[in-house]
C-alpha cells in the first residue's frame, strides 16, 4: 500500500491548515504513519487519492449507520437541490423531522434543530443553567461533549489521543462550574450531590462512552443518575450524539428505560450532513427563546440540505428496524474474532466497540488511560495495511453501517484474528 499522494497533501495541508486537519484525530498522531486522504465512499468502503480501498469502521464517527452515499439520502440532497439550500426561515421539513425525534425519543417533549453536537451540547447546558437558576454542571471523566469552554476538563477523545488533560484557552472560572467525576461511581456521585447538591444545574453524560474508547454504563450507575437527580432538582442530559438512532431508534434511552430530562443529537440525525439537535421536557424547553428568556439561534439551524437527508435516514430505520439486528450480529462476529486473547479486553454495545489493549475490565477513564497505546499501533497498522480503516486512537469507538456485508465482515473478522496470532 502506497500513500505518495497523501503523503503530499498532507504536506500542503499543514502549510495552511493546523497540524494538515481541522479535527485533531485524524492526523495519526497516535498512531503514526500517513494519514489516506479520502477521495470518495461507498456503501461501507472509502478509497483514497491513492487508489488504496478500505473497510471503513469511522462511519464519519458513527452517523453513516446506513453506509457511505445510501440511495434514498442522496435522492433527499438532490430534491432539495430543486429548491434552495439555506433559507433562514421556517421549512416545514424542521416540523416532521422534530416529530421523528420526539417519536422515537418519547422524553424530547419539544425539540429545537442546531448544526452540531457541540452546538447542541452547548444550548442544552445554557437551558439547564436558565431553567434550574444554579451554574454547576456534573460530567464524567473520558466523556467528550464537544469543544464546549465549560466541559474541556478530562474531555476524553481527541484530547486523550494527544495527551491534552485541560486545554488552553480556557479561562478558570468556565472550568470552575464543572465537576468531573469518575465514569459509574456512584460512590463519587452521591459525595457530589451531598456536598453541592443545591448548587448543580445539570447531569451530563454519554450514556454510553464513545470518546475514550466504548464504556458501558451499569445499572446502578444510571439508576443513581436518574435518583438523585430527581431527588435534588437537577436536569438529567443524556449527550446521544453517537448513541442516538445507533443502538437503537430511540438511542440509549431506550436501550437501558432510562428517561433523561434532556437530550442531545448529532449527525445521525441528518443522514451524516451538519446537524445537531436538543429537545427534552416542555416545561425545561419552554424556557428557550422565543417563547422563553434563555436565547440561542443560528442562521443555518434546521438547513433544507441536512433535515432533509436527516429524514431519509430516520424514516428509513423508523420502516426497517431488523437494521439493528443486523447489525448487533456483524459487531458481534467482528468481536468474537479477538475474543479472549490475553492482554485485550473487548467492550461492546450494539454496533459500537473498542478492542483496549488492557487486561483487565474498562469500566472508567482511569482504567481506560491504563491501555497500551503501543499496542493498539500496531493493530491499526496491520488492519490498515489490510484495507480495514478503524479509528486512528485507542481512545475512540468504532462503528458498524447496515452496509458491511458479509463479505466485509469476514475480512475484518480474518485479519483481527490474524494479528493476534501472530
Amino acid at each position: 500500500m502506497t500513500l505518495d499522494k497523501s503523503a503530499a497533501l498532507l504536506a500542503r495541508a499543514q502549510q495552511i491548515i493546523p497540524g494538515g486537519v481541522n479535527s485533531p484525530v485524524r492526523a495519526f498522531r497516535s498512531v503514526g504513519g500517513t494519514p489516506p486522504f479520502i477521495e470518495r465512499g461507498d456503501g461501507c468502503r472509502l478509497y483514497d487519492v491513492d487508489g488504496n480501498a478500505y473497510i471503513d469502521y469511522i462511519c464519519s464517527w458513527g452517523p453513516l449507520i446506513l453506509g457511505h452515499r445510501f440511495p434514498p439520502v442522496l435522492e433527499a440532497i438532490r430534491e432539495v437541490l430543486e429548491v434552495g439550500t439555506s433559507f433562514g426561515a421556517p421549512t416545514e421539513r424542521e416540523i416532521e423531522l422534530a416529530e421523528e425525534i420526539r417519536a422515537a425519543a418519547p422524553s424530547c417533549e419539544m425539540v429545537r434543530l442546531v448544526n452540531s453536537g457541540t452546538e447542541a451540547t452547548m444550548s442544552a447546558l445554557r437551558v439547564a443553567r436558565g431553567f434550574t437558576g444554579r451554574e454547576l454542571t456534573i460530567k464524567f471523566e473520558g466523556c467528550y461533549h464537544g469543544h464546549v469552554d465549560s466541559l474541556l476538563v478530562k474531555a476524553g477523545s481527541g484530547m486523550a489521543t494527544l495527551g491534552i488533560a485541560d486545554t488552553a484557552g480556557v479561562p478558570p472560572g468556565f472550568a470552575n462550574t464543572t465537576l468531573a467525576l469518575p465514569y459509574n461511581s456512584v460512590e463519587a456521585l452521591e459525595a457530589a450531590f451531598r456536598e453541592r447538591g443545591d448548587q448543580i444545574a445539570a447531569v451530563i453524560l454519554e450514556p454510553v462512552v464513545g470518546n475514550m474508547g466504548c464504556v458501558i454504563p451499569t445499572r446502578e450507575f444510571l439508576t443513581a443518575l436518574r435518583l438523585l437527580t430527581e431527588k435534588h432538582g437537577a436536569v438529567l442530559i443524556f449527550d446521544e450524539v453517537m448513541t442516538g438512532f445507533r443502538l437503537a431508534l430511540g438511542g440509549a434511552q431506550e436501550l437501558f428505560n432510562i428517561r433523561p430530562d434532556m437530550t442531545t443529537f448529532g449527525k445521525v440525525i441528518g443522514g451524516g450532513l451538519p446537524i445537531g439537535a436538543y429537545g427534552g421536557r416542555a416545561d425545561i424547553m419552554s424556557r428557550v427563546a422565543p417563547v422563553g428568556n434563555v436565547y440561542q439561534a443560528g442562521t443555518l439551524s434546521g438547513n433544507p440540505l441536512a433535515v432533509s437527508a436527516g429524514l431519509a435516514m430516520v424514516r428509513h430505520l423508523k420502516a426497517h428496524p431488523e437494521i439493528y439486528n443486523q447489525l448487533d450480529e456483524a459487531a458481534a462476529r467482528i468481536c468474537a474474532a479477538g475474543g479472549g486473547v490475553e492482554g485485550v479486553t473487548i467492550n461492546r454495545v450494539g454496533s459500537m466497540f473498542t478492542y483496549f489493549f488492557h487486561p483487565g475490565p474498562v469500566n472508567s477513564w482511569d482504567d481506560a488511560k491504563r491501555c497500551d497505546t503501543e499496542g493498539f499501533k500496531a493493530f491499526h497498522r496491520h488492519l490498515l495495511e489490510r484495507g480495514i480503516y478503524f479509528p486512528p486512537s485507542q481512545y475512540e469507538a468504532a462503528f458498524l453501517s447496515a452496509a458491511h456485508d458479509e463479505e466485509a465482515v469476514d475480512t475484518t473478522a480474518s485479519a483481527i484474528a490474524e494479528f493476534f496470532a501472530a
